[in-house]
């Protein structure tokens, strides 16, 4: 009898304001074997740090694609070109760290760079962008990228708790309670090349536009109920398009990658893979 496998598909609860409330799904798979081996991973320093830079690596070099596309499009930019030497930089130097501190230094080195050149990649005079702010966002372009990540790891742990994972506890983000840590690691292969493309994308294209936000009292913007629901079509349809993975070398949804990676992730957990193979964009 051929087995079948069921993708769960979470229903998850956001705010207004994109803040994440609570999500709908159905028994965690996997066993405790599995979260043990991700338990003591985290314990084995060598371990813990191999994975960070892996983590870091896939981040810097996906968001070195982003730019060097930005590049081909504007032709030249100074602050493009000074990110790219950063995040070349970045890379040459993630190989020779020798603790957890030190990569993730070179992370924030490598995303201060890549977000002083973010407003270069914009391309519609009505959207401005002076830096990455949080907690709240205080501009249009923050309230879409916010929101993006938002999807993106709520999309991360359902993936890790579907193969038995446990996404609070990660490697390259440190463990705080309540923070899907885990899922926050995994994000990092995908942030640039999938929520800030598609940042972009809605943005040049003009699919999504100044009206679709509002200022709240203090200053704080948000995406507007008509906002909201343009982004969550286009992250839908985001995710049926299909790519081929570098590694499986076979045509996947992109909404399937989340899922492959943390399988991948769980099989090196394991022992059966002598490395994690994170995702590179082509």
């Amino acid at each position: 009898m051929r087995e079948v496998q069921v993708l769960r598909r979470p229903i998850v609860w956001l705010s207004e304001h994109g803040r994440f409330h609570g999500r709908l799904e159905g028994r965690t798979s996997g066993n405790v074997l599995l979260r043990r081996a991700q338990h003591q991973a985290l314990d084995r320093e060598e371990k813990a740090l191999a994975l960070a830079k892996t983590f870091v690596y896939a981040k810097v070099r996906n968001a070195r694609l982003v730019l060097l596309r930005a590049l081909r499009e504007r032709g030249s930019s100074a602050l493009l070109g000074e990110a790219l030497r950063e995040h070349e930089a970045v890379l040459a130097d993630l190989s020779r760290a020798k603790d957890l501190e030190e990569v993730r230094g070179l992370e924030g080195q490598a995303a201060a760079a890549y977000f002083r050149a973010f407003g270069e990649m914009l391309l519609t005079p009505e959207f401005s962008f002076t830096g990455r702010i949080k907690r709240p966002p205080r501009d249009p372009v923050n309230a879409l990228l916010s929101f993006l990540y938002t999807l993106l790891v709520a999309d991360a742990v359902a993936a890790l708790e579907g193969v038995g994972l446990d996404p609070q506890v990660g490697y390259l983000h440190a463990l705080r309670p309540g923070r899907p840590s885990l899922a926050l690691d995994l994000v990092e292969e995908f942030r640039a090349w999938w929520a800030d493309r598609l940042a972009l994308t809605l943005i040049n294209r003009r699919q999504i536009t100044l009206k679709h936000f509002v200022e709240r009292p203090g200053g704080a913007v948000y995406l507007s109920e008509e906002g909201r629901g343009e982004v969550l079509t286009a992250y839908q349809r985001r995710k049926q398009e299909e790519v081929t993975h570098p590694l499986l070398k076979e045509t996947v949804p992109i909404g399937l990658l989340l899922h492959l990676q943390a399988r991948l992730l769980a099989r090196y957990l394991r022992g059966d893979l002598p490395r994690y193979p994170a995702f590179l964009a082509r």
